[in-house]
């Protein structure tokens, strides 16, 4: 079985939509999920692999929720390769991301945590096109730093 181009397509704008959502803390995220999906996230500092498992769209988007600890988020793609699944209309990917998360460390000071990581997900193809059905967050290195300048919404600084 092979994915056709339209597949990779299809799955391409799946990953980046989750990236724009999550950035924009769009309520739409957990919609990229099927119903019974599965999210597997870290719990950073301490743990880089994913450990913390949530089951559906009720606990994904609950889990999304903790970025608005950030007031800021940029996800960016760094490169992503698609295989068919084990069965029919089931697909399997493997996405690289570097994640920044501004977050303020005193008034007037921010910093920013970066995450270098990729996902192993799972996909299946409904109705509604390819969404979601395991989604596993793997942080490979975490760097900090200081940007000199940044946006928070209408706001520069």
């Amino acid at each position: 079985m092979r994915l056709s181009a339209a597949d990779r397509i299809e799955l391409t704008d799946l990953v980046s939509r989750y990236a724009a959502y999550v950035d924009e803390r769009s309520p739409e995220a957990p919609e990229l999920f099927c119903t019974d999906a599965v999210l597997v996230m870290p719990s950073p500092p301490g743990r880089l692999d994913p450990v913390d498992v949530h089951t559906g769209r009720s606990e994904i988007g609950a889990a999304l929720a903790a970025l608005d600890d950030f007031p800021l988020t940029r996800h960016a793609i760094t490169g992503s390769v698609f295989d068919p699944g084990t069965h029919p209309g089931t697909a399997t990917g493997r996405v690289a991301c570097i994640a920044h998360h501004l977050r303020e460390r005193a008034p007037g000071e921010v910093g920013n945590i970066v995450w270098h990581l990729h996902y192993a997900d799972r996909y299946v193809e409904t109705r509604a096109g390819w969404l979601f059905s395991r989604r596993e967050v793997h942080i490979d290195w975490i760097e900090t730093g200081k940007p000199r300048r940044w946006r928070i919404e209408t706001e520069t600084r």
